[in-house]
């Protein structure tokens, strides 16, 4: 991948200040610096973000800091003490956007609400990433990702049916807030080129969740269904599901097209169920969804997976299996797309990284460095402010910077 230059970057000029922490406005701020914005990081002196230690640690910092921070710079700042706060404001009064997950009202509590920032920076955009929104009466309620995905309906969905909900593997509510958070970003961005006027932007964890369910809340509206936990099918599309080797493997098959149903059927050696009328669409398959997928498993559980994927390749059938990560980490169409990258990590190691989304022709995304050392930034974004040695001394005996 070509490193971009700055010219080439979208976002190149826009001023960042991100107060979070963990995940889901770190992962936000982490998207609008890999195209070009400049994200000012702000962390507690002595301890940063909570980030930094967590998953596997190596030489103090946890691997996972390396992607989530990377393109960042890290100022250390006090937000509890009246001048930390200062602090905030001055940067602040220069920033284009400005991205927060504290719980609701902790910001107006030390005087960097919104209605106070704009007041000397109308053209702010604050994003504001919570568990429950900043209104409703659940506002005040401590809320992480994996609370967001129980209430948005994602964990009661998850798991095989009649057992305890399993937890998705990785922290998808964050995640898919902080998408949220980029496009509201995006949009507020829009608006300004127009009104030259910031705006707020509330964003909840649960309602990130709510909005990727599908058609739940309709088909229970309307027939008073509640879905239920699947397993590894799709429930009322078939046939979608994963099915067992010869070897003990599993392998994922997506025969749920109508015509690619019957290639399936074809390859299976089941032309009755090919031709039956009643399986012509997904409606009538999805009434016969355990018998469909019996016969499939039948058909699978006497190859091993690689034979079953070839066969089902040269029919043009979707069909894969559940990759580890030794399998992205080798596997040939990862690497020709460039979604494997090195950064170098600030002790000088290298570290292999997921590469930058969305891919833009014309204006591509960029890696950095891996994550900055804790207040990396600090004396930069300092001499960007102009504050003189003499007040720098005082903060840092205080332990304010």
């Amino acid at each position: 991948m070509t490193a971009p230059t700055s010219r080439q970057l979208p976002l190149a000029g826009l001023k960042v200040l991100e107060l979070g922490q963990l995940i889901a406005g770190p992962f936000a701020t982490k998207l609008l610096g890999e195209f070009g914005a400049d994200v000012i990081k702000i962390e507690p002196p002595g301890t940063g973000d909570p980030l930094r230690k967590w998953r596997i640690i190596e030489d103090g910092t946890s691997l996972w800091w390396h992607v989530q921070s990377r393109t960042k710079r890290s100022m250390t700042l006090d937000l509890r003490s009246e001048e930390g706060q200062a602090m905030v404001r001055r940067l602040a009064a220069e920033a284009d956007v400005l991205v927060e997950n504290f719980r609701p009202g902790t910001l107006e509590g030390w005087g960097l609400g919104y209605a106070a920032l704009a007041e000397l920076n109308p053209g702010l955009i604050m994003v504001r990433v919570s568990g429950y929104g900043q209104s409703g009466p659940y506002r005040d309620k401590p809320g992480f990702g994996v609370i967001g995905e129980a209430m948005g309906g994602l964990r009661y969905l998850t798991g095989q049916p009649g057992e305890p909900s399993v937890r998705v593997g990785v922290s998808i509510g964050d995640s898919l807030s902080a998408l949220y958070a980029v496009i509201g970003t995006l949009l507020a961005l829009q608006e300004r080129h127009r009104s030259g006027l910031g705006q707020e932007i509330d964003v909840a964890l649960y309602e990130s969740v709510f909005a990727m369910m599908e058609s739940l809340l309709p088909e229970y509206d309307a027939t008073g269904q509640i879905r239920e936990p699947g397993g590894s099918a799709l429930p009322g599309i078939t046939p979608s599901n994963a099915y067992r080797t010869r070897d003990g493997d599993f392998v994922l098959i997506a025969g749920n097209g109508d015509s690619i149903f019957k290639r399936l059927m074809g390859v299976i050696g089941r032309p009755d169920l090919a031709d039956d009328p009643a399986l012509a669409h997904n409606d009538g398959r999805a009434r016969h969804a355990e018998a469909i997928d019996a016969a499939i498993e039948a058909w699978s559980r006497e190859r091993s997976r690689e034979a079953i994927l070839a066969e089902l390749d040269a029919a043009r059938v979707p069909a894969g299996y559940p990759y580890t990560a030794a399998d992205i980490a080798s596997d040939p169409h990862y690497l020709a797309r460039e979604m494997i990258q090195t950064i170098t990590r600030p002790d000088g190691k290298p570290l292999k990284v997921p590469g930058v989304l969305p891919r833009l022709s014309a204006t591509p995304g960029r890696l950095g460095e891996g994550g900055p050392a804790l207040g990396q930034h600090t004396e930069a974004v300092l001499d960007e402010l102009g504050i003189d040695e003499a007040t720098r001394t005082r903060l840092r005996d205080a332990g304010i910077i």
